[in-house]
């Protein structure tokens, strides 16, 4: 089965917004960066290691053809730090319109094969990181209109083997967003969640799936027969923060190419 083509959107379809976005130096939450760049917003990433955000910057800047994506340095599980890159990034940008927490932890490890420790590493990271962001940031969003998104996972959802340390985060992201979404609605702002299935290229999958025989299971308990590509979060993404998702708040939109709903269960090729 052929992929589907990229879709194409109006190229200032987001003029003159501002994204700010956790995660953003690598794989899905990069993916989106450069989506947003190449529909006019300005966009700041922010990751742990500040080469790697350096990195990123440059390489949205260069893929898209614009100057001026800015690269911050903070870990998300620290409020303060949080709280000091966002002010430099409204500063340098102005209030934000868009943020998403993508940042992420995962390993596979069974309940009894893990720490503590490595157990709260994951909430710390995942749940901890978005309440910080989302509450860091609500004093420099752009009001009313600004759109929210944290990027949460079919674990939520599903009980997972080797992955009780991520159910129990993007549980915990899934409900904190929606509960956002009804404190936050009356001020303008809009809490959305986007969770993806698997995604090609992506350092989750390499560790999910490090096999050939891994990949082709995954990819045959997927109605659609496929991984996902980087840029259809990019465009789910667009959606949720652009005019046409105006009216949605509170809602997890998945995009996984039917992974959810078939839970498992897979019709003949």
């Amino acid at each position: 089965m052929t992929d589907a083509a990229q879709t194409t959107f109006r190229s200032d379809l987001l003029a003159g917004k501002v994204a700010f976005i956790s995660g953003g130096t690598s794989g899905i939450n990069l993916g989106i960066a450069k989506r947003f760049t190449a529909l006019g917003a300005r966009v700041a990433v922010l990751g742990r290691d500040p080469e790697k955000a350096r990195r990123a910057a440059a390489e949205i800047d260069a893929e898209t053809g614009t100057e001026g994506a800015m690269a911050l340095t903070a870990d998300v599980r620290d409020y303060a730090a949080v709280e000091a890159a966002m002010a430099n990034a409204a500063a340098e940008l102005g209030k934000f319109d868009i943020l998403i927490a993508g940042q992420a932890g995962n390993f596979p490890a069974l309940a009894l094969g893990m720490s503590a420790n490595a157990f709260k590493a994951v909430i710390d990271i995942d749940l901890i990181g978005t309440f910080n962001l989302f509450r860091a940031g609500h004093q420099h969003l752009n009001l009313p209109g600004a759109s929210l998104i944290a990027i949460t996972a079919g674990q939520a959802v599903r009980p997972t083997p080797m992955q009780a340390h991520v159910c129990a985060a993007k549980a915990g992201i899934n409900i904190l967003l929606k509960t956002l979404a009804i404190e936050w609605g009356p001020m303008g702002v809009r809490v959305n969640g986007i969770s993806p299935g698997p995604i090609e290229g992506t350092e989750g999958m390499a560790r999910l799936a490090p096999t050939p025989e891994m990949e082709a299971m995954i990819k045959g308990g997927a109605p659609l027969r496929r991984y996902g590509r980087k840029d259809e979060i990019g465009d789910a993404a667009v959606y949720l923060c652009s005019p046409a998702g105006q009216y949605i708040t509170g809602t997890i939109l998945d995009v996984d190419g039917g992974t959810g709903v078939a839970n498992g269960r897979s019709m003949p090729s």
